[in-house]
C-alpha cells in the first residue's frame, strides 16, 4: 500500500547521497588549459645544451622591476632583439608563443632601463609594485575561496549525517503509526501529514544554518586574513621610496594607546571578547544542530562559563563546535583571572607603596626626611594627646615600607596619634594634593641633610610648590633652614604664610647662651618640648583693664610673661612694663603645662618687700674655646663678641691652615674692626690627636665649645663620634693638671662613681670650666648624661621642638626669635642672694614681685641638691626658706 496519497503519479527520483563537489569558480584554471602563466622562462631542455636558444635560456631571470605587463614589444625593439641569421638554433625547442614576447620583452626592458636616465624610474615605480603584489593578492582570494569551499563541504557533510539521522527516526515513528492503522482503520492519520510538513520546515531551515556556519567562519578567520594581508593595501598605494609606517604597526599602537590611557579599557576588551566567542559560539551551534538560535546562544555561554559541559555532545559536528567554544571560555577565563589578579596585586601594590590619596583634614603635613623626624613626630604626638590623638602624614622621597619600618624602630609612644607615611615628592603638585596639602592646619619642611645652600634651594622650590596649589592653603608653613642668608628669600617668596626656624643659627645662639650658663641647656629642653611647660597665647576678656603687675599673680597654674598687643596689629612684646594696662583684644602669652590646664584666678595676698641690695654683677673678661670649624662660625663670633666684657679671649683650636681662616671669616661677613670686647687666637691642630690638645691652656678656660666639625657634618654618628673623643681628651688633660680635691668630689655628690675612677677626676675638672659638645644624634645623650661631664647641647632635638612648638602655634616663633636674638630679652640663671635677705621666707609670687624691681620675670627655680630646674611650680603660695646656692630662672633684658 503507498504512503502517498496520489499513487497514479510517479514515483521521484531517490536523491544522491554522495558526496557533493561544487564546480571549480570560473576564474580558476580549467584541467584543459594547463599553459603556466609564469613570466619566467622555461626548464625544459633541448637535445642540443649548446645551441644559441639554450645558451639565451640560461641567462639569469631579470628583476621584477625591469618587467612590463605588454605582451608585444615595440617593432624597434624587436629589430634590436632578433638573433643573428648565421646562428640558428639546431634544435629548437616547442614553447607556447606566448611566452615569447614576455621574454623578448624582459630583454627589451632591461635594454631601455640601461639607456634611460636615473629620473625616469620612479615614474613607474607603482605600476611596477602593484605587478608584484598582483600574484599575492591571487593567492589569498584563491585560499580564501578554497576554505569557504571547505567549510560548504563540511557542513553539507554534518547536514547529511543529520539528514540521515533524522529520516531515519520519522521512518520508524511513521512504521509504527502505519502498522498501528492497519490494526485500526479508524486512527486518525494527521499525524503522518505533520511528518511532511516537519520535512518542508527542515528543509527552509536548512539555508538559514548553513549561513549561520558561514557567517561564524568568516568573522573568526577574517581577521587574521586582514592583520596579515593589510600591509598590500599600503604598498599599492605608496610608492617605492616612500617610508609609511606599516598598518598593523599603526593598529597595533593605537591598541597600546587605548589599553595604557583608559583604566577599563581592559575590562571593555574582555567583556567584547566574550559577548563574540558566544555570539560566535551561538551561530556554529546552530549551523550544526537542530536547536533554535536562542536555545544555542545559551547552550554557548554554558560552554564557555563552564567547559565540561561540552561532554553531552552527540555527533561530529556539535562535538567540534562545543570543544572550541570550551577552548575559548577557558582562555576567557584565564585572561579574567589575569587581569583579576592584576588589578589586586596593583591595588596592593599602590597601598604598599604609598600611591593612594589621603583624605584627611586638620592634619599635620611634613615633607621630607631626616634625622630630626623621630623627635618630631614625638612633640606633636605629645601635644596632641590633650586631644585625644591626630594624624601626621609624613611625605618624602623614599619607599613607604622604609619609611614606616624606621618609624617603627624609634622608641616613643605616638599616644593615640596616627601616622600616615606616603611616597611622593613635595615639588609635584599631584603628589602635594595627593596627601590633602589644602586641608592641612600646618605644614613642616624639613631641611634635607648635606650641602646647606642645596637644602635650602630645595626648600625653596617646595615653598613655590606649595604657593601654587590652586585651592590654598588652610594652614602656615614652618620651614626649616640651613643658611641665616636665605631667610629673607624664603620669606620673600612664601609671604605671610611661612615661619622659618634657621637650624644652624639657633644652635650656635644657644650654644654660647650656654656657655655663659651653665644648665640653660636643660631649661631650653623643657621649655620646647611639650613634656612639661612651654608657650600658650590666649585672649582673657576678665583681665581687661588690669596692669600686667598684677596679671603676674592672677594665673595659679601659669607664669605670664608678655603680652600681644592687639593696637599695635598684634605686636609680642616681652617682659612688658609693670604699668602697661590690658586693653580690648590683647592676649597674654605664659607658661604652662597645657592650654586647658590653666585660668586666671583672683589675686591673692602676697607681701611684695624689697630687694635685699640693687647691685649689678659686673662682667670679667672670659677665656673661651672653639675646637672646630663650623659652617657659620662668623656668626658665633658676632653674638658672642656682644655678650663678653672687654678684654675676653677667643681661641679657635681647628685643622683649617690659619692663613685660609681670615679669608673664610671675611667671605663669611665678619668685620674683624667691629669686634671691640674679644681677641681671636689662632691655634692649628686636630681636636681628637692628645698631644696637639696638649699645647693647649685648657685648665685656663671658662668655657670650651666643642663644634660639630664642618667636615663630617652630614654624618651625625660620625660627628658625635668625634665630639665625645675630643671632650674624654679635654677632661681627661684638665683632670691631670688640675690638684685633684677629695672634698670637691665628695661635696657635691654626681653618682655612683668612685672617688678614685677616671670619671670622678673629669667630674672635678668639669668643676673648674664649662664644655658645651654640640651633639647630632640623640643616642649620644645617654652616655652624656651618665657621665655628667659635660653640660650637653641635643643639636637636633632642640630644632625639632622648635619646629613642632612652631607648628602647633606659629605666633610662638616671634617669641623665640627674641629670646635668641643678639637684642631684647632673653633667659638668664641668677642667684637668689640677688632677690632676698638670708633666712628670709618668700612664696613663689612674692619672689616674681621682687624680681619685677629689676625688670626681670622669674619662671622657675633650680635648688641646691636638685640636678634640674623647676619651670612653672605647682604651689606658688605656699612660703619656704631659700638656699643662698638657690638660682632662679628669670627672663630679663640683655645687658
Amino acid at each position: 500500500m503507498p504512503l502517498d496519497p496520489d499513487s497514479s503519479s510517479p514515483a521521484p527520483a531517490p536523491p544522491h547521497r554522495d558526496w557533493f563537489f561544487p564546480p571549480a569558480p570560473p576564474f580558476l584554471p580549467s584541467s584543459r588549459a594547463r599553459i603556466p602563466r609564469t613570466p619566467f622562462p622555461s626548464t625544459y631542455r633541448s637535445s642540443n645544451p649548446y645551441s644559441a636558444y639554450s645558451l639565451a635560456d640560461r641567462r639569469p631571470p631579470p628583476t621584477p622591476r625591469s618587467r612590463s605587463r605588454s605582451p608585444h614589444p615595440p617593432p624597434e625593439q624587436q629589430q634590436q632583439l632578433t638573433p643573428p641569421p648565421s646562428t640558428p638554433p639546431s634544435a629548437p625547442r616547442r614553447r607556447d608563443p606566448r611566452y615569447a614576447g614576455v621574454r623578448r620583452e624582459d630583454v627589451r626592458t632591461a635594454a631601455s632601463e640601461q639607456a634611460a636616465p636615473p629620473t625616469s624610474a620612479p615614474v613607474h615605480g607603482r605600476k611596477l609594485a602593484a605587478s608584484a603584489i598582483a600574484p599575492r593578492w591571487s593567492g589569498v582570494l584563491s585560499a580564501a575561496v578554497i576554505l569557504l569551499c571547505l567549510a560548504s563541504l563540511l557542513r553539507r557533510n554534518f547536514s547529511l549525517h543529520d539528514q540521515v539521522y533524522h529520516l531515519q527516526e520519522q521512518l520508524a515513528v511513521a512504521t509504527a503509526k502505519l502498522q498501528a492503522c492497519i490494526v485500526d482503520p479508524s486512527l486518525d492519520t494527521s499525524s503522518i501529514n505533520l511528518f511532511y510538513q516537519d520535512a518542508n520546515s527542515t528543509t527552509q531551515n536548512r539555508s538559514l544554518k548553513n549561513l549561520s556556519l558561514l557567517i561564524s567562519l568568516s568573522v573568526l578567520y577574517a581577521p587574521l586574513l586582514i592583520l596579515k594581508y593589510v600591509d598590500l593595501v599600503s604598498k599599492i598605494r605608496s610608492s617605492r621610496d616612500s617610508e609609511e609606517v606599516p598598518i598593523n604597526k599603526r593598529f597595533a599602537y593605537r591598541v597600546d594607546i587605548f589599553l595604557s590611557l583608559h583604566p577599563y579599557a581592559k575590562p571593555l576588551v574582555l567583556l567584547v571578547a566574550t559577548l563574540l566567542l558566544i555570539a560566535l559560539g551561538g551561530l556554529a551551534l546552530y549551523g550544526v544542530t537542530d536547536d533554535s538560535l536562542s536555545d544555542c546562544l545559551w547552550l554557548s555561554w554554558t560552554f564557555v562559563a563552564d567547559s565540561g559541559n561540552h561532554a553531552s555532545a552527540e555527533g561530529f559536528g556539535p562535538k567540534l563546535v562545543s570543544v572550541s567554544i570550551s577552548i575559548g571560555g577557558m582562555l576567557v577565563f584565564a585572561m579574567m583571572l589575569g587581569l583579576v589578579t592584576d588589578s589586586i596585586s596593583e591595588k596592593f601594590d599602590s597601598l604598599r607603596k604609598g600611591r593612594s590619596e589621603v583624605i584627611e583634614q586638620s592634619h599635620t603635613l611634613i615633607l621630607g626626611w631626616s634625622d630630626k623626624l623621630g623627635s618630631l613626630l614625638n612633640q606633636i604626638a605629645i601635644a596632641n594627646e590633650s586631644l585625644g590623638g591626630g594624624t601626621i602624614v609624613v611625605m618624602a622621597e623614599r619607599d613607604k615600607e622604609e619609611m614606616e619600618a624606621d618609624i617603627a624602630k624609634m622608641e616613643f609612644d605616638l599616644k593615640g596619634t596616627a601616622v600616615i607615611c606616603r611616597s611622593g615628592s613635595p615639588l609635584i603638585l599631584a603628589d602635594l594634593k595627593k596627601v590633602s596639602v589644602s586641608k592641612a592646619r600646618a605644614i613642616v619642611v624639613l631641611a634635607e641633610e648635606g650641602n646647606a645652600d642645596q637644602s635650602d634651594a630645595r626648600a625653596l622650590r617646595t615653598v613655590l610648590s606649595l604657593t601654587g596649589v590652586k585651592e590654598g592653603l588652610s594652614g602656615h608653613i614652618v620651614v626649616e633652614l640651613s643658611d641665616l642668608d636665605n631667610e629673607v628669600l624664603v620669606k620673600l617668596v612664601g609671604g605671610d604664610l611661612v615661619e622659618t626656624v634657621v637650624a644652624h643659627d639657633v644652635i650656635g645662639r644657644l650654644m654660647i647662651q650656654c656657655a655663659r650658663q651653665p644648665g640653660l641647656a636643660q631649661i631650653w629642653e623643657d621649655i620646647l618640648g611639650f613634656e612639661n611647660c612651654e608657650f600658650y597665647i590666649k585672649r582673657w576678656p576678665k583681665l581687661d583693664g588690669m596692669r600686667f603687675e598684677d596679671v603676674l599673680i592672677s594665673f595659679p597654674d601659669a607664669v605670664p610673661c608678655g603680652i600681644k598687643v592687639a593696637s599695635y596689629g598684634g605686636k609680642i612684646i616681652l617682659n612688658p612694663d609693670d604699668c602697661y594696662v590690658l586693653q580690648e583684644g590683647d592676649e597674654v602669652i605664659v607658661i604652662a603645662e597645657d592650654d586647658d590646664t590653666y585660668a586666671p584666678a583672683p589675686l591673692p595676698k602676697v607681701r611684695r618687700g624689697y630687694l635685699p641690695k640693687d647691685f649689678v654683677v659686673p662682667k670679667s673678661p672670659e677665656r673661651i674655646l672653639f675646637c672646630g670649624w663650623r659652617r657659620d662660625i662668623e656668626d658665633m663670633i658676632m653674638v658672642l663678641d656682644a655678650f663678653l666684657a672687654p678684654g675676653s679671649e677667643l681661641w679657635m683650636f681647628n685643622d683649617v691652615p690659619e692663613v685660609d681662616r681670615e679669608r673664610k671669616l671675611i667671605d663669611g661677613g665678619l668685620d674683624f674692626s667691629h669686634l671691640d670686647n674679644i681677641t681671636l687666637v689662632h691655634r692649628e691642630g686636630n681636636a681628637v690627636i692628645r698631644r696637639h690638645l696638649e699645647s693647649l691652656p685648657l685648665e685656663s678656660f671658662d668655657s670650651i665649645l666643642i663644634l660639630a666639625d664642618e667636615s663630617v657634618e652630614d654624618s651625625a654618628i660620625q660627628a658625635d663620634s668625634r665630639s665625645l673623643a675630643t671632650l674624654l681628651l679635654i677632661r681627661d688633660i684638665q683632670a691631670k693638671r688640675l690638684p685633684y680635691k677629695e672634698s670637691l668630689v665628695s661635696h657635691v655628690s654626681r653618682g655612683t662613681f668612685s672617688e678614685g675612677s677616671w670619671i670622678g677626676e673629669m667630674q672635678q675638672a668639669s668643676d673648674k670650666s664649662v664644655i658645651i659638645s654640640e651633639i647630632l644624634d640623640p643616642r649620644t645623650k645617654n652616655l652624656l648624661s651618665m657621665s655628667k661631664i659635660s653640660d650637653y647641647v641635643l643639636s637636633n632635638e632642640l630644632v625639632s621642638m622648635a619646629l613642632a612648638m612652631v607648628a602647633e602655634d606659629r605666633q610662638i616663633n616671634t617669641v623665640l626669635e627674641e629670646l635668641f636674638a643678639e637684642q631684647g630679652n632673653e633667659m638668664q640663671i641668677q642667684p637668689s642672694d640677688l632677690y632676698l635677705r638670708e633666712e628670709e621666707e618668700l612664696n613663689f609670687f612674692e619672689v616674681i614681685l621682687r624680681a619685677r624691681q629689676r625688670k626681670e620675670i622669674v619662671i622657675g627655680y633650680r635648688l641646691e641638691a636638685a640636678e634640674r630646674a623647676i619651670i612653672n611650680p605647682t604651689d606658688k603660695v605656699s612660703r619656704r626658706r631659700w638656699s643662698p646656692k638657690d638660682v632662679f630662672v628669670v627672663i630679663s633684658e640683655k645687658e
